[in-house]
């Protein structure tokens, strides 16, 4: 029961993101995920220093092919904050909500090309609707959801590839943010010595209490993710994710008002439809001798 209390917590705090950082909306993406880079890295390595795992830490930065590919996770992880953080800002939450209901399928299509994982036919027919869906937005709207698309496809091939990483959820993020660190001080160093400074961070207490937050805010839920993961069943925690996307939606809807078009909601559905089947294919292979 601990663990799953755990991974509801988890989850929720990561389905409220959109409404933490719709109060930094007026700040350019860049700058905030600048400082969700630096103050996630100082986060975590107070977290490595409270639950003693900086020997773990310099063990894993002593393997070179490990760090080569911590820099491609940390690439795609990036490319996933800086999306998602950009369609918060412009008022698109219900797409990035969408992209995270899509995420589970597209990682079960990399798991079945990359690790040759099996497939339950209704997991297939999972990922055949996840396309149709994608089509039906494409076919209806005259436009690819390619939020939605950038999101999941991110994260999915960020899953791949820390499922090939052999590290520690704690010290994988560490590593990671050194990789993104040096990007963001280097355009922090860029607008400091242009003439046209638009930094916000300073601006005001509120402003940059928010900025050095959002770091800590990243990293909280990771810890009480892995803590949940070493006492509940992963399908379990896989079935709990879902409060993510179903927050971050009705936050959309109810919340920031956002208008979405009568087509959009049979994309929704399509997705919602594609993931019982998802759902139903796992629960139906766990029972499988």
């Amino acid at each position: 029961m601990q663990g799953i209390i755990l991974a509801v917590a988890a989850y929720t705090i990561w389905g409220i993101f959109p409404l933490f950082f719709s109060y930094l909306s007026d700040i350019a993406p860049i700058e905030v995920v600048t400082h969700r880079i630096i103050w996630s890295l100082v986060a975590m390595l107070l977290i490595g220093l409270l639950l003693r795992r900086w020997g773990k830490l310099f063990t894993a930065l002593t393997d070179k092919k490990l760090i080569a590919w911590m820099g491609l996770s940390a690439l795609l992880i990036g490319i996933n904050w800086m999306t998602y953080i950009w369609a918060v800002a412009n008022h698109r939450v219900l797409e990035s909500s969408l992209g995270y209901f899509m995420t589970p399928v597209v990682s079960l299509i990399l798991a079945r090309l990359f690790f040759k994982e099996r497939l339950h036919p209704l997991q297939a027919w999972a990922g055949f609707f996840a396309v149709v869906a994608v089509i039906w937005e494409f076919i209806s709207l005259g436009t690819i959801p390619w939020i939605s698309l950038v999101l999941a496809v991110a994260f999915a091939f960020y899953g791949v590839v820390r499922k090939h990483c052999k590290v520690d959820g704690i010290s994988g993020l560490t590593i990671e943010m050194f990789w993104l660190l040096p990007l963001g001080m280097g355009w922090i160093a860029w607008q400091f010595f242009d003439q046209h400074n638009d930094l916000a961070f300073g601006s005001s207490q509120t402003v940059t209490l928010l900025l050095i937050s959002s770091g800590f805010l990243t990293a909280l839920p990771l810890v009480l993710f892995a803590m949940a993961a070493r006492r509940v069943d992963l399908s379990i925690v896989g079935f709990i994710m879902y409060i993510n996307p179903s927050i971050q939606f009705l936050i959309a809807v109810f919340v920031l008002n956002e208008s979405y078009p009568s087509q959009r909601m049979v994309t929704f559905c399509i997705i919602w439809f594609a993931l019982i089947l998802f759902m139903m294919g796992l629960w139906k292979m766990r029972k499988e001798p």
